[in-house]
């Protein structure tokens, strides 16, 4: 088991379908500290690690000048939205799949713990992941590839182990690549293929559910 490839899954938007949930809490949080930031390109930036995201919008500036607290802010409004957050098509059987198959499974978040929980129970995963990753693991989360190496550390696994991501996002690509890991997407981050590939994806499939009928066609077989 220990010498087949390590399966890294993102959580948020891959597993969860919450990725528009967290565009509309970024863009509430950020308009409670005076700046309105049009949806889309909230949306553009999901995927990419909260401690990051105002900058990617404003610069160090705005950072400085309202990222802790739109962070804050932004924490709060997707605990209003938790419970409109559900699964996405055979995301629990695509964990079932990883490990039938002697993966060793570990989920890679930059969530916050409390959301993480949740998530963990909706997907009944407690027990069948080996471990996983929140937010207060890493400094710099994606596209920086710190949280995907910390979570072979998880596992006692060196940064150069054979392992494979799993995400929904051009940022997971990123990470993944930073990391030394190919990536598999799923479509529900709402990037374009083409954008997928061109960082990098090395295959697309439309659900999690998609991906674990098709993981004999993957380095994840």
């Amino acid at each position: 088991m220990t010498d087949s490839a390590i399966a890294v899954l993102d959580i948020d938007g891959t597993l969860i379908d919450s990725n528009y949930h967290h565009a509309l809490a970024w863009y509430r949080a950020l308009r409670s500290v005076g700046e309105i930031v049009p949806v889309w390109r909230l949306h553009r930036l999901i995927g990419m690690g909260g401690d990051q995201v105002v900058t990617a919008i404003g610069g160090e500036e705005l950072e400085r000048r309202v990222g802790d607290r739109a962070r804050e802010r932004q924490g709060k409004e997707v605990d209003a939205l938790l419970e409109e957050m559900a699964p996405l098509p055979g995301a629990r059987d695509l964990l079932v799949a990883v490990k039938e198959r002697g993966h060793r499974l570990v989920l890679a978040s930059s969530a916050q713990q409390r959301h993480v929980d949740v998530f963990l129970d909706v997907l009944d995963a407690r027990d069948l992941v080996d471990d996983w990753t929140t937010s207060a693991d890493v400094e710099s989360s994606k596209p920086a590839p710190d949280l995907l190496q910390v979570a072979l550390e998880k596992l006692g696994a060196p940064r150069d182990a054979s392992s494979v991501m799993v995400g929904d996002s051009v940022w997971d690509v990123e990470a993944a690549k930073r990391a030394g890991m190919p990536a598999i997407v799923v479509r529900s981050g709402g990037f374009g293929d083409d954008e997928l590939r061109e960082a990098g994806a090395i295959a697309l499939y439309d659900t999690p559910g998609d991906l674990a009928k098709a993981l004999d066609d993957t380095p994840l077989a």
